[in-house]
């Protein structure tokens, strides 16, 4: 459904987009992650056929952006991470205007509104002036604007941009609903938990080039490098890092204090993080019998998880343009 082939967008001597080669397919939900600058945006845009591509090409639905706009815009729905509205207008004329631009007219205009008002749920908002109205709000009446066509396709960038938690899941209600219509949907987005909960599959882009996309299992394997292992003894845990920093396969030690930060002092409450790699010949299992033989009382053992947020971090340099 959206396709990019050595996509470029140069800005002077800055280059936004370096020869991106993107692969979407119909009814995918599709997360673009990357730090600011790192030119999600601008794929966005130029998909949304909003930017020309310095070279390359970008298609969607097998049409080409800008050559065959005309026939792509019908196709699309475009959710920017800011809306702009008229003043005073109110919800239901905001929707009646645009509904109106995509010409649909009488009963079916009519009718329209009033489905995207329900399936967005802000009915009871519909005599509202837009300009009063939640940045929660805002954002999907701006959900309910690129719906009154009914697209192929929804661009959305940055949706939950801003938004109080309870706002952040009822957008990603509203998302999971128009994913089990058929959606193909492309979202960029910051808050990556969440996009791991949503998305077939992940982009990740850094400085105009996409390091990696695929399904998110896929990037998690991708970003696990052996193991990070916690653990925890009765006592004496300084004794026990040194321990373990001498086992085969140990790449570092470090102690922790309960709440995540490096400790100093000697109390109880004090976690020893290991980096593992079971190249060495012992397993990370064996560690806890390790020092158990050498007099330790173990209270604690867990494997660090590799989510979404830690593979972004170990997969990125945190460069920008």
């Amino acid at each position: 459904m959206i396709e990019t082939i050595n996509l470029t967008k140069r800005y002077g001597d800055l280059t936004a987009l370096d020869a991106l080669n993107l692969t979407i397919p119909d009814g995918a939900c599709y997360g673009f992650i990357g730090p600011n600058g790192a030119g999600k945006t601008t794929t966005i845009k130029i998909l949304a056929t909003l930017l020309k591509p310095s070279s390359g090409q970008a298609q969607v639905a097998g049409l080409t952006v800008g050559y065959q706009n005309r026939q792509i815009r019908p196709l699309i729905g475009y959710v920017p991470d800011f809306m702009g509205a008229y003043e005073d207008m109110v919800v239901h004329e905001y929707l009646e205007f645009f509904a109106s631009a995509y010409n649909i007219r009488g009963m079916a205009r009519k009718k329209v509104v009033n489905d995207v008002l329900e399936l967005t749920d802000l009915t009871y908002k519909q005599t509202a002036e837009v300009n009063s109205l939640s940045r929660g709000m805002q954002q999907r009446l701006s959900i309910a604007r690129v719906l009154l066509h009914d697209p192929k396709v929804l661009l959305m960038d940055e949706p939950a941009s801003g938004l109080d938690p309870r706002a952040r899941i009822e957008i990603r209600e509203l998302l999971k609903e128009l994913k089990r219509m058929g959606k193909t949907i492309l979202i960029s987005s910051h808050i990556l938990h969440e996009l791991a909960e949503l998305c077939n599959s992940v982009g990740i882009i850094e400085r105009g080039q996409l390091l990696f996309s695929g399904s998110v299992e896929e990037i998690l394997k991708k970003a696990r490098v052996g193991h990070v292992i916690h653990l925890a003894v009765a006592e004496r845990t300084d004794a026990a890092a040194e321990v373990l920093a001498k086992v085969p396969g140990v790449q570092k030690v470090s102690i922790v204090d309960g709440d995540g930060t490096f400790a100093n002092g000697s109390g109880t409450n004090r976690v020893v993080h290991v980096a593992f790699d079971e190249a060495g010949g012992t397993r990370f299992t064996d560690l806890p019998n390790i020092l158990i033989n050498q007099g330790f009382r173990l209270t604690q053992f867990s494997e660090e998880a590799v989510n979404l947020e830690t593979a972004f971090m170990r997969l990125t340099k945190g460069l920008v343009q």
